[in-house]
């Protein structure tokens, strides 16, 4: 049996007004959200999905469909909180995420700390095994003309003993 997975995850979202700005479990002050049926973490949902991957979970959209009532609005951190529970009734653990998010505006460098105590907190592991970056596309495609943002993950885990 391997003793080691890799995932990869990527989710995109539109943005739209009235609705908050999410990312990593932080709302962030900004004149428009992200358009889910959750709260629409994007950078959240890329790392549930790459855990996903690397454990054969399926997806998020299998586990959290959007066709039931219980996650209309839910904070994307309690669906990652599911997620490690499931991954260490599995035998799991993660040995680290590596997460981009991809949005042209606004800047979340001052949020990243938070945001990656938050989701490492959510798994249950040390904030040092988990990493976020951020970048634009320099104004190209719908996260440079800002209709929507974009995220990859990238997340390492390892059979428990």
């Amino acid at each position: 049996m391997t003793n080691l997975r890799i995932g990869h995850g990527y989710d995109v979202h539109r943005l739209t007004e009235r609705r908050r700005l999410v990312l990593g479990g932080v709302e962030i002050p900004w004149d428009c959200g992200l358009l889910g049926h959750s709260d629409a973490d994007v950078l959240t949902h890329a790392v549930m999905d790459a855990l996903c991957g690397a454990a054969k979970l399926g997806d998020i959209g299998k586990l959290f469909p959007d066709s039931d009532p219980r996650y209309a609005g839910i904070s994307s951190l309690e669906l990652l909180r599911q997620v490690a529970a499931l991954l260490q009734e599995r035998g799991w653990a993660v040995v680290n995420i590596d997460a981009t998010l991809i949005a042209q505006a606004p800047k979340v460098g001052p949020y990243r700390p938070e945001m990656e105590a938050n989701l490492s907190a959510a798994l249950g592991t040390d904030a040092d095994r988990v990493n976020v970056k951020a970048t634009t596309e320099e104004h190209l495609g719908f996260t440079g003309d800002s209709s929507g943002m974009a995220a990859h993950a990238v997340a390492l885990l390892k059979r428990l003993p």
